[in-house]
């Protein structure tokens, strides 16, 4: 008997020790300041021998900044603040023969070129933006209190080419009799008003008159952008945006405030309320006529471009419809200002999916290339600029992410995840089309830049569990890539983390669901789950790569495995990565086929891992707060526990450029609205439900809480809690908020799961 209860004691210890961590939630809701600070918007130098790069070494007590590297690792040094103004910058444009390169840096102009200190072309109080070159190469175009200017690369002498002004035109009004009358009066009295005088005023009102016909006032609650000169110079296309003035927008209060009292945050319309539309006109230099393009009362929810071909005599532009349902690519025709359709993509859910408003001319204007979903997934493709002849250039059940052409236009710089719906590479493929190589070799994601002379790759990469490294490589297949940085903290370091694995959920329509996996050591019958739901909806979590937007979630899910816990991660119906079909599968239900791919989930850990239904858990932030609500609410008895991190609860209440897509508007689809929105189906909450929610939050409003919460009480329900965060907003910027809203997670889980 002694030596039974000995052993029982001695097992039970031994259990224990194994659902020990040697993490903290506290340290681990460090978040950088924990894993490190990761390398980031990475740049060439002109010389192609120099990396430039956002960083901070671990261990230093300085803030982030520019770093530079040279090619083979040395040299590795943070810039000077007198040094950053020779470091190139990471936008700015070209010329034609990439030779040099023209950037703003804090409000003014710069010129870079490979062998040369940067030039600074301007130095104003006012600042200057979205500079290019012009056609010819001698003189730099940009943007000026929303006009355009020109300044020659020679003289610099600047040029004002437009004359766009804010408001509306004034109105001269007609003088009554009685003004007329006293006019003639003090011209009959005055000299001052009479004479010569008389006429040298008239005069400059009327060049005044001449000015103003070139003025194009833009209108009220409006403004201009992507200001762009023609080639021959005599046009400039710009996007007008108009904000829509009847549409009531939001406030975010604010109770935690510098001096005590309680301020607000100007916020967003719902959708329903659009906020803005926007459409391309079409600026004559000399003239000051203007044109829309392709017709008057034509807007759209997005317009890019325009975009002129190499010689300078075509350009085209995108756009998508007001119901996102429709894409157009247009080509301009200049000579009369018109419009003709190069290629229209329509979906009946809506158009999206990676890189949908990718296109670009082909060398010397044979064409224009374009990335589209038109076979179910995001591929490239060409057309003849008359938009007869299509071909198609990639084909497969994986999706192209981004497609350039080299400068030497001989073939095309690809990412895609052909290989692996997991992982990201870099390809090249013959301008033609043909057999894609990949160019990187390191498994999991790899974002790439060029080098400018073409011979080298700067890469990105990062694994499961290897946080974002910066690496260089030669630009050919199978070239081993040698690692600049090292990012993560010694204190990161410690802790042997798990690459979760990757697995296919049998789903009850028949479709596998891919999942990341966490299955703790010794597992048994009373090992509890919990699933997590990614946020954001559109977003790819099931992958091999670090995740820049759920890393402290990843490392949590470590700490839930050293205690016991199954972690499932799918990539339920919406999410990124699987193609079309795919991403529209939630049309119009939000919370259908999304939802049942988490019950399914639940279902597969009970018949496979034997958890029981009384022990598994769910939790998300976002758009996985609003699916751990429909699980709590309309599958009862599924999950024991949920947390719903910053939940949209009322899809009428949330923003219209996410939401239209979805479900339409609110005044046209009334019944997607009510089966999506938790508020209506919260009687059906049985498990214990945690609700957290920032109240600064200006995305998914805290008001979106406090109407469940009240909704709540009048249903009578009382198995759940609110935690508020009074100076978070949607993403959480303290550790000790972080900290604070995983212990009760945590906590929830350990209380209601462990029966």
């Amino acid at each position: 008997m002694q030596k039974s209860a000995l052993f029982i004691l001695v097992s039970w210890l031994l259990l224990a020790a194994q659902l020990e961590s040697s993490l903290e939630i506290a340290e681990i809701m460090q978040g950088e300041d924990f894993v490190g600070t990761l390398p980031s918007e990475v740049r060439w130098h002109g010389d192609s021998q120099r990396i430039y790069f956002e960083w901070k070494e671990p261990g230093s007590e300085e803030k982030k900044g520019t770093y530079v590297a040279h090619l083979d690792g040395t040299g590795l040094r943070k810039l000077n603040e007198e040094e950053l103004r020779d470091a190139w910058p990471t936008e700015g444009s070209w010329d034609s023969k990439f030779e040099r390169f023209v950037a703003a840096y804090e409000g003014d102009l710069y010129l870079y070129s490979a062998d040369d200190p940067p030039l600074r072309l301007t130095e104003t109080r006012e600042e200057e933006s979205d500079p290019h070159f012009t056609q010819d190469d001698t003189s730099v175009y940009f943007t000026r209190r929303n006009n355009l200017f020109v300044i020659s690369l020679d003289s610099s002498r600047i040029r004002q080419i437009t004359d766009f002004r804010s408001g509306d035109p004034p109105h001269d009004d007609e003088p009554s009799p009685l003004q007329e009358q006293l006019t003639r009066q003090q011209e009959e009295l005055f000299e001052q008003f009479s004479g010569d005088k008389k006429q040298e005023r008239e005069e400059e009102a009327e060049k005044e008159k001449e000015r103003d016909r070139r003025a194009f006032y833009i209108g009220e609650h409006a403004s201009v952008s992507t200001l762009r000169l023609s080639p021959d110079q005599r046009s400039v296309t710009f996007h007008h945006t108009r904000k829509n003035p009847s549409a009531r927008r939001t406030i975010v209060p604010r109770f935690v405030t510098e001096d005590g009292y309680t301020a607000h945050t100007d916020s967003r319309t719902y959708v329903g309320d659009r906020p803005e539309t926007v459409k391309l006109g079409i600026y004559d230099v000399e003239t000051g006529d203007l044109t829309w393009v392709p017709e008057d009362n034509q807007v759209y929810s997005e317009v890019s471009g325009p975009l002129w071909d190499d010689g300078g005599e075509q350009a085209a532009f995108l756009a998508v419809s007001e119901d996102y349902k429709d894409r157009w690519i247009f080509r301009i025709n200049f000579a009369d200002k018109s419009a003709s359709t190069i290629d229209h993509l329509r979906d009946d859910a809506w158009i999206g999916g990676p890189a949908y408003s990718t296109f670009g001319w082909l060398p010397d204007g044979q064409g224009i290339y374009f990335v589209s979903e038109r076979d179910g997934w995001a591929h490239l493709y060409t057309t003849t600029p008359d938009g007869q002849q299509t071909r198609q250039l990639t084909s497969g059940e994986w999706e192209i992410h981004s497609a350039e052409i080299s400068r030497d236009k001989s073939q095309w710089y690809l990412t895609s995840n052909k290989d692996d719906p997991g992982q990201i590479h870099f390809f090249r493929m013959p301008l033609e089309g043909g057999r894609m190589e990949r160019l990187s070799t390191m498994e999991g994601r790899n974002d790439v830049k060029v080098s400018p002379d073409g011979k080298h790759l700067a890469i990105l990469h990062s694994f499961s569990n290897r946080p974002t490294e910066l690496y260089v490589s030669r630009n050919r297949p199978g070239s081993e890539a040698r690692q600049l940085t090292d990012s993560t903290t010694e204190a990161f370091k410690r802790y042997p983390w798990k690459a979760p694995e990757i697995i296919a959920i049998p789903a009850s329509d028949g479709i596998s669901v891919p999942a990341r996996f966490y299955r703790p050591d010794n597992a048994d019958s009373d090992s509890p789950a919990v699933i997590f739901v990614h946020g954001a909806g559109y977003l790819q979590n099931a992958h091999k790569w670090w995740s820049t937007f759920y890393y402290r979630e990843y490392m949590f899910h470590n700490f839930l495995r050293d205690h016991g816990y199954f972690v499932l991660a799918p990539d339920y119906r919406g999410s990124a990565g699987y193609g079309r079909d795919w991403r529209v599968a939630i049309y119009r239900h939000m919370g259908g086929r999304d939802l049942e791919d988490h019950i399914d989930s639940a279902r597969w850990l009970s018949e496979e891992h034997g958890v029981s239904k009384e022990k598994i858990g769910i939790y998300g932030g976002s758009y996985g707060g609003f699916i751990t609500l429909m699980a709590m609410f309309k599958a009862p008895g599924t999950f024991a526990a949920g947390a719903a991190l910053r939940p949209v609860t009322d899809w009428s209440h949330y923003n219209d450029w996410y939401t239209r897509r979805i479900l339409n508007s609110p005044l046209d689809d009334q019944d997607a609205y009510r089966r999506s929105s938790p508020i209506y189906h919260a009687g059906g909450l049985q498990g214990a439900l945690l609700i957290c929610h920032g109240m600064e939050d200006t995305n998914v409003h805290f008001q979106d809480s406090v109407r469940l919460v009240q909704r709540l009480i009048e249903l009578g329900k009382e198995n759940w809690e609110i935690a508020v965060y009074p100076v978070e907003g949607h993403a959480f910027e303290n550790a000790s908020s972080w900290t604070d809203e995983y212990r009760r997670i945590f906590r929830l889980f350990e209380e209601n799961l462990r029966n």
